[in-house]
């Protein structure tokens, strides 16, 4: 008989129909006559209950369907009587796929703390936590194709191996084949590495935007979604080594234009999130977060207050607040500052725009006034900084000048400034951390639990 997902059978209204479910017990009730299994197949928040007469089942059997038991049933769907679901099966035969020793299984008990269950990555999905996280990550993974494919844009694969670092965004994780226990060297004792793979030194990516803008400059609408690698070595909450980004390059936008994509798509990320994840979302907004879900409308409701950087400096040096850093023009801004922006003064996302071109990367369109860049942040409730962008400087004269001020050689990216050589135009991008916008969606505190399993320092078992 054809497997019917839990999904289906619980929203099914063929009553008296019998049906096959597959799954892993939850849950195990039971006495002499009866026995009642919560079982969950992972295609829905909730459990179906399969009710079992015991006299009618082999005994080894039945002892065997503990918590954790890969099962078969096929039963009959019957209305229930039981509180929280309209349906149950009646058990007819039960099929004992894999058992889970009632002695070690780690998952015996409710209430396992997250930290915990980040240390059995591997089991953590069958929890109802990361069952609902995970669903909503698929979820939102869908949604993003979903947009960029409805407008037009093209999906680009940029390299994960690159002799670049986009915007000297931190430390990279060195790709070689050269024997590390006999590194060759030259006659200066640096390493050779015109005997490795490539030819030189190469590293995992840290962003696709500078392939991304190659692509843009050819298709007019592209965007990237992969992963990326960043070698700090920081153990906190908001920090993974290995993460996935959300990129789109568009030509002829302007910051303008930039700014409007950017707030479309985050509010048609999220409005997709309420739409197709509300059982997952509510589980989460009760368990771990009540705000959750009218921060979520919150977002799609209102309008993003737009202002520039000088403008947010000027609110918060007169703000009655004791900053944690102090504030001045021409620091980056801290979560603090980004959250009270967004949580307390304004009471909406924010988008700052017209950074001071010191604490921005060196591909960002300069100002008429010499200063700033048309540099573009989005900054969100609890997250503070969820997307960063900017205008990117089409001139090629300008954009060589700021490359010597940041004492990037030019002669090393001579492919990027082709698309200023030949045929430039004006163009615009941002990027999205996909674990950032999960950690919005779903209310999580810790970034490594969004994603199935984490790299950070010193954890890679998984």
């Amino acid at each position: 008989m054809k497997r019917t997902k839990i999904v289906d059978a619980l929203a099914s209204k063929e009553i008296g129909k019998l049906i096959n479910i597959k799954g892993w017990v939850r849950t195990k009730r039971e006495n002499k006559n009866v026995a009642f299994l919560a079982v969950n197949d992972g295609s829905t928040i909730h459990n179906i209950q399969v009710v079992v007469d015991v006299p009618n089942f082999d005994e080894e059997t039945l002892k065997l369907a503990t918590t954790g038991a890969g099962i078969s049933i096929t039963g009959t769907l019957v209305s229930s009587m039981g509180k929280g679901q309209n349906v149950e099966v009646q058990a007819n035969e039960i099929e004992i796929y894999g058992t889970a020793d009632p002695n070690s299984y780690p998952l015996q008990k409710k209430g396992h703390s997250l930290e915990f269950l980040r240390s059995i990555a591997h089991l953590r999905p069958r929890t109802n936590t990361f069952g609902a996280v995970f669903r909503i990550r698929h979820a939102m993974a869908y949604a993003i194709h979903k947009y960029f494919n409805d407008r037009g844009f093209y999906y680009l694969h940029t390299p994960i191996i690159t002799a670049s670092d986009a915007e000297g965004a931190g430390a990279m994780f060195q790709v070689t084949t050269l024997p590390l226990d006999n590194l060759p060297k030259t006659e200066t004792g640096a390493i050779n590495y015109t005997e490795d793979f490539f030819g030189k030194m190469t590293s995992l990516t840290v962003s696709g935007q500078l392939e991304g803008e190659l692509g843009a400059m050819a298709l007019s609408e592209i965007y990237t979604f992969g992963p990326t690698f960043r070698a700090e070595n920081s153990n906190t909450p908001r920090h993974l080594a290995e993460f996935w980004m959300i990129e789109p390059e568009m030509a002829f936008y302007d910051i303008n234009d930039n700014m409007d994509l950017a707030e479309n798509f985050l509010k048609f990320c999220v409005n997709y999130a309420l739409d197709n994840c509300m059982d997952d979302l509510k589980f989460l907004n009760d368990m771990f977060d009540k705000e959750l879900i009218e921060r979520l409308q919150f977002v799609i409701s209102n309008n993003f207050k737009r202002l520039t950087y000088t403008e947010a400096v000027e609110i918060l040096e007169k703000a009655d607040k004791k900053w944690e850093f102090p504030v001045s023009w021409g620091v980056d801004l801290q979560a603090e500052h980004e959250r009270y922006l967004v949580e307390e003064h304004f009471k909406t996302p924010v988008v700052l725009i017209d950074y001071p071109k010191e604490i921005k990367a060196f591909y960002m369109k300069s100002n008429d006034d010499g200063k700033t860049v048309r540099a573009m942040d989005v900054l969100f409730p609890r997250i503070g900084e969820i997307i960063g962008g900017s205008q990117r400087e089409e001139d090629y004269d300008k954009l060589v000048a700021r490359m010597h001020e940041v004492g990037i050689e030019p002669e090393e990216m001579w492919w990027y400034l082709d698309t200023r050589r030949f045929g430039s135009a004006p163009h615009s991008g941002f990027g999205l951390g996909f674990e950032r916008l999960l950690l919005f969606v779903t209310g999580m505190g810790n970034i490594r639990d969004v994603i199935p399993f984490p790299r950070t320092p010193m954890n890679v078992e998984f």
